[in-house]
């Protein structure tokens, strides 16, 4: 559809627009010199069936479309059709001048625009000091920012109307752009569960990881040390703050040249998953049993270090490894077979299903087996519900 093929002319519309209010609707018709009218006449050219139509409205659209004589166009295409048409600064500074409050929040709403058109929109709003919930104006901002960027939002189809609605939006994001604006919006400043849902959100610019460094609440700080890819600068900057940075140790995404500065802290790093099986060898060198402890408890061990660690007599770091699902399930199966480390079989992923399903029927080792991602997933594969 092209809007210039349809200048001049008049549409019928039945009911009413989706994503335009009726008066900005007109207006941009106006624009375009597009006439309307609600009754059919001579000068009508195509029609639009929009929303809320009444059943005579309905009849009358089955009627004329059976005629064969009139072009339908959906309200949606023509409506999006008008979003790539608004003149943006003339939008813009229009909204500036008259401080119309109500329009800006039409446009808000508007799901055919732009996004880079709504962040500007977004940025006129003034949420008066208030939550994202506290008022109807707000509250009707706040679920047009959701249900725009919000993934499957039919199927979570009130999620925008809470302030959890954001926190999962966070969560599921892959946008750094994304969080940079709701990092920006007014009521986030004073929410601290979303600021540290940022905070360890993986995709967060270094900028705006930088930013929420300077905040003064410490928990934000707890946040920011989850995240795996936090910026050299701000490791250097927790390194003294002994929470801070063990949290870092476990969690960040390894080089060399992060794994060297962190050496200290060696406790910590075996728990990390990132660990390069050069790295691991190089934490075996120690000789040091709480060293071989914390490795064995690392899901992601080698297969190599494991046969190592296995050789120790330590019965901790054997039920460890026993309980690390890269533990062969050859070696699961014998120990199943001798009877031993039954408790650690019954929480490991990597145990057999059979094995986990014998177990199960022993009192001793139900809730580990019903825990037990692996067999939950046979579950559900079976279809059937828990024993």
């Amino acid at each position: 559809m092209n809007l210039e093929e349809l200048q001049n002319k008049t549409i019928l519309l039945f009911g009413k627009p989706r994503a335009f209010s009726k008066e900005e609707f007109v207006s941009q018709l106006k624009v375009h010199h597009l006439g309307i009218t609600d009754q059919l006449n001579d000068e009508v050219s195509f029609i639009i069936d929009g929303r809320m139509m009444t059943p005579y409205e309905v009849n009358e659209s089955e009627k004329l479309y059976s005629l064969n004589k009139y072009e339908f166009i959906s309200i949606e295409s023509f409506e999006s059709e008008l979003a790539k048409h608004l003149d943006e600064d003339t939008l813009l500074m229009s909204l500036k001048l008259s401080g119309n409050k109500e329009r800006l929040k039409s446009f808000i709403q508007n799901s055919t625009i732009s996004d880079t058109l709504f962040f500007k929109l977004l940025k006129m709003y003034d949420w008066g000091g208030e939550d994202f919930f506290e008022n109807d104006s707000n509250r009707d901002v706040s679920a047009a920012f959701i249900s725009r960027f919000y993934e499957n939002i039919e199927q979570n189809h009130n999620v925008q109307y809470a302030t959890t609605g954001f926190i999962h939006l966070i969560k599921q994001t892959k946008s750094s752009e994304l969080l940079e604006q709701m990092f920006a919006l007014e009521p986030l400043q004073s929410n601290q569960k979303m600021k540290m849902h940022i905070a360890m959100n993986e995709f967060s610019s270094a900028e705006l990881l930088k930013k929420l460094q300077r905040d003064d609440d410490y928990e934000v700080k707890i946040a920011l040390s989850l995240n795996k890819h936090l910026p050299f600068e701000l490791i250097k900057a927790f390194q003294n703050d002994e929470k801070l940075i063990t949290n870092i140790a476990k969690n960040i995404l390894l080089s060399e040249e992060y794994f060297e500065f962190l050496r200290e802290h060696q406790d910590a790093l075996c728990l990390n998953e990132s660990l390069t099986l050069p790295m691991q060898k190089k934490l075996l060198q120690t000789q040091s049993q709480e060293i071989f402890y914390a490795l064995s408890l690392n899901d992601n061990i080698s297969k190599e270090v494991l046969e190592v660690l296995l050789k120790n007599k330590n019965e901790t770091i054997k039920k460890a490894l026993y309980e690390n699902k890269q533990m062969p399930s050859d070696i699961l199966q014998d120990a199943y077979a001798q009877g031993i480390y039954l408790e650690q079989l019954a929480n490991n992923e990597n145990t057999p299903i059979e094995i986990l399903q014998q177990l199960q029927l022993d009192s001793r080792y139900q809730h580990a087996v019903k825990t037990n991602a692996s067999f939950g997933n046979d579950i559900k594969q079976q279809n059937i519900g828990w024993l």
